[in-house]
């Protein structure tokens, strides 16, 4: 059975945002979900608001809704009072948080704090910053000395009954070696395509972002029967990695969601249309998609 999740760019007031929080619930939409960041790309210079504090409000105001960051990263974020943060969400969620982890761009974040790392060194911080966390998320008190981080006689109590889910983003081998053997869930973007990408032939150059998805999704079926988990990750596929955005109408959602599918991915994630400029689209789009969630995910209605 397919999940179907949607998300909000943190640029909205609170007074704005708390409706629309609402409305993906009321939908009957699996997860809803924001990102992490500073700043990013082509919105830099246009409101954005902090992660946490969002995701602690959206958690008072739903009740039934995964909530989860699209994705946390090293770039701006020590494993230890994040993992307090954590802690705080899954608090107020009642469990209901989805700790999405990545390994952090080069965009605006890389460099804010310091000098950017390397493509290296930011992989190897990533699965210290994985490997910390979830100590800190399992045991009272932790205690590290590594590359990248230290933590000394760091308290986590009280210690989660359950760990949130760690849902990690990998594109290469390292990192998926990683989410099998830290994760319960997969995150991907499929390749990077922009619009620049498009060409004379919009629909090609989606295939072709389907063609290498479906590789990218065989290598990570090698990567889990070598690490021998006794469960599958759950895969969440990032639908608007796509050259098409997907709410270009609920047709185009609707397609990408029942590809996805087939191809095994247990999670599918659009955006909430913008007016213009990176994920423009009709919001009746949405609106479409949310009717037609019942067939695509074999349950009956909104909320069930």
């Amino acid at each position: 059975m397919v999940r179907v999740g949607v998300v909000l760019l943190p640029q909205e007031r609170w007074a704005e945002a708390r409706a629309r929080w609402q409305q993906v619930e009321a939908w009957g939409f699996d997860h809803a979900w924001t990102y992490d960041h500073l700043a990013w790309r082509s919105l830099a210079d246009e409101p954005w608001f902090a992660t946490v504090p969002l995701l602690a409000a959206a958690a008072a105001v739903t009740e039934r809704i995964g909530l989860g960051t699209f994705v946390a990263s090293p770039n701006f974020r020590h494993p230890v009072p994040f993992g307090k943060d954590v802690l705080g969400l899954d608090d107020v969620s009642g469990g209901r948080l989805l700790l999405g982890l990545g390994a952090g761009g080069e965009g605006f974040d890389a460099g804010v704090l310091g000098p950017a790392p390397t493509r290296g060194e930011r992989t190897r911080r990533f699965e210290e910053f994985v490997d910390v966390l979830d100590q800190l998320l399992t045991r009272p008190v932790t205690e590290h000395a590594g590359e990248f981080y230290e933590a000394h006689e760091a308290r986590m109590i009280p210690v989660p009954s359950a760990r949130p889910p760690f849902l990690i983003a990998a594109a290469g081998p390292r990192t998926m070696a990683l989410a099998a053997r830290r994760g319960d869930g997969w995150v991907t973007y499929g390749s990077s395509f922009g619009p620049e990408d498009l060409g004379d032939d919009p629909r090609a150059a989606q295939e072709s972002w389907w063609s290498e998805l479906a590789d990218t999704s065989r290598q990570m079926d090698q990567v889990e029967a070598a690490a021998g988990r006794a469960q599958p990750l759950r895969r969440y596929l990032n639908l608007d990695g796509a050259p098409i955005f997907s709410l270009t109408s609920a047709d185009v959602a609707v397609e990408g969601i029942e590809r996805a599918a087939a191809m095994g991915f247990t999670d599918v994630i659009v955006h909430w249309p913008r007016e213009e400029g990176v994920y423009a689209g009709p919001q009746r789009a949405l609106e479409q998609l949310a009717a037609q969630l019942p067939a695509l995910t074999g349950r009956g209605g909104a909320g069930s």
